[in-house]
């Protein structure tokens, strides 16, 4: 009988002792913080254990030695003060010794002060947006899993669902400090390696940090339940030395101004209607068909079918319209910062075309030019624009790079990727009070009050108050200058490159006069694009 009871004790002990090579136990990872986590994960385990090897072990030998049958005969008593102190003194020194060292973690992991570098990260449906903060970087990154995988037509790949076309890259023994939000719905970013899983809520920010130890490649995936393809949202890091990280920030930077100059050129170019479906059909797979499926049908209910959709049937410029502005209180985004002019000509143009649409339409990368730019502008500037573009295009053999430049401008009024804003001062228009209000309020929302929040009382420690603020209530130079260019070292970013004048104007003549801030000032866009000048 006691060799039964030996290789019981022996079952019992292994296992705890064995569950760290378990393939289904958690994983070190390679950060500091995952090794806490997981040392704390098999010291529980191991407490654990310990008690259920007590209990159950007790619990056995009273079933075997004290039964009926044996003739055992239970004690006859009604309490014992002993006992009680006993089971509420033990249980209360094990969970103390439970607490220390998971406080110690805890704490550690949300402690992203002193950071070497910020990245926001942005969940929207069904992709990531990461952007680096004072290095003037940002992208999409979403599946690249081929569909035919999805579909079931090929086999799956080793990393199925677990790739994406633009990984995060980040530096070693760097301290990275994350910021999450998100554009929609709840999604959580989730990176096992790292022991980084931190919900990314709309109109907030969530902070986390790591910091990797060895260079390699991490993969994650969203951990919150977001919709339909919630599956489909992978997240994939790639973790280079100092030195590699370094070298890939000029590489990006680099890659950004040939896109650029390749987007310019593209404005001067008229592709076929069969160029521009065979392109737009990719895009669209990429990019479209989650919500509308691969044949256009869309989800009733959910998500509008585009096969004779009075959109895609109608005016161009709705389509345009709806395409790069996206349509608020819907799950449609706005794709002018996610697409270039020409693939977002080329997926119009696909849409307009196929599934039995048929309307022979087809759109170049000038005509979301002049789309664009006839929308960020009045009615004057947007004439102006079109006039513009039109010598742009009877001066096409001008020198190459007369012609680069003019149409980088005309680019950067489309997708609003360097400087969106080419109306000369003089042809800005003079606001009133109530309409820079109005206008800034909306601007304010969409891009200023997840870190400031909507009441402007920002997040304490991590956003300051935008009320009775020295900067919102000082010269009004010292706050366009904050707004224009950011503040380096912190979370605040430089709109210059991202809103127009008139737009930067319209938020900060809100922002001097909401919360009872109420300076009276009206900043007007001429204030804005004279400044520094």
């Amino acid at each position: 009988m006691k060799q039964w009871w030996y290789c019981l004790l022996v079952v019992f002990i292994a296992l705890p002792l064995g569950a760290s090579e378990m393939s289904l136990n958690m994983t070190q990872g390679v950060t500091d913080i995952s090794g806490k986590v997981y040392g704390l994960h098999m010291t529980i385990l191991y407490i654990c254990c310990a008690i259920g090897l007590v209990v159950f072990g007790i619990m056995i030998y009273s079933m075997i030695y004290h039964r009926k049958s044996k003739g055992a005969v239970a004690a006859n008593f009604h309490e014992s003060t002993k006992v009680e102190i006993a089971w509420t003194v033990i249980p209360f020194i094990i969970l103390i010794a439970m607490a220390i060292p998971a406080t110690k973690t805890l704490i550690a992991m949300e402690d992203p002060s002193n950071a070497d570098l910020t990245i926001k990260i942005t969940g929207s449906q069904w992709k990531w947006h990461y952007s680096y903060f004072d290095k003037d970087i940002e992208f999409y990154s979403t599946l690249s899993t081929p569909r035919d995988q999805i579909d079931g037509i090929e086999a799956k790949g080793e990393h199925y669902l677990l790739e994406v076309d633009k990984p995060l890259v980040l530096p070693i023994n760097q301290k990275v400090r994350f910021l999450m939000t998100s554009d929609d719905v709840i999604h959580s970013w989730w990176v096992p390696a790292f022991a980084v899983k931190k919900d990314a809520n709309p109109g907030f920010i969530n902070e986390a940090w790591t910091r990797i130890d060895k260079p390699g490649i991490y993969r994650g995936q969203c951990a919150e339940l977001c919709g339909k393809d919630h599956g489909f949202m992978p997240i994939v890091v790639q973790a280079l030395s100092e030195t590699d990280f370094d070298n890939w920030l000029v590489e990006q930077k680099q890659l950004a101004s040939n896109a650029a100059a390749a987007a310019a050129a593209s404005l001067s170019q008229t592709l076929s209607l069969e160029e521009l479906t065979t392109q737009g059909e990719q895009i669209y797979l990429a990019r479209c068909a989650a919500c509308h499926q691969p044949n256009g049908a869309g989800l009733p209910g959910v998500f509008p079918s585009l096969i004779g959709s009075p959109i895609i049937k109608g005016p161009i410029a709705g389509h345009l319209n709806i395409v790069l502005n996206g349509k608020p209180g819907t799950a449609m985004q706005a794709f002018a910062k996610q697409l270039t002019a020409q693939e977002i000509a080329a997926v119009i143009t696909f849409e307009r075309n196929a599934w039995g649409n048929n309307t022979g339409d087809v759109v170049q990368a000038a005509d979301v030019s002049n789309f664009s730019g006839g929308n960020e502008a009045s009615t004057e500037a947007s004439t102006e624009a079109n006039k513009t573009e039109s010598t742009m295009a009877a001066t096409a053999t001008e020198s190459t790079n007369t012609a680069t430049e003019k149409a980088t401008q005309a680019l950067e009024t489309v997708v609003k990727a360097v400087t969106p804003e080419v109306v000369a001062v003089e042809d800005l228009p003079t606001l009133t009070l109530e309409q820079l209000i109005t206008e800034g309020e909306q601007v304010y929302a969409t891009t200023c009050a997840a870190c400031h929040q909507a009441t402007g009382a920002g997040l304490p420690g991590a956003f300051p108050s935008l009320i009775g603020s020295p900067v919102v209530t000082g010269p009004v130079s010292g706050h366009i200058d904050i707004v224009m260019h950011g503040k380096p070292g912190t979370a605040m970013q430089a709109f210059s490159s991202q809103l127009s004048p008139q737009k930067m104007a319209a938020v900060i003549t809100y922002e001097r006069n909401a919360w009872g801030n109420n300076s009276g000032e009206a900043v007007q866009p001429a204030d804005v694009a004279s400044h520094g000048q």
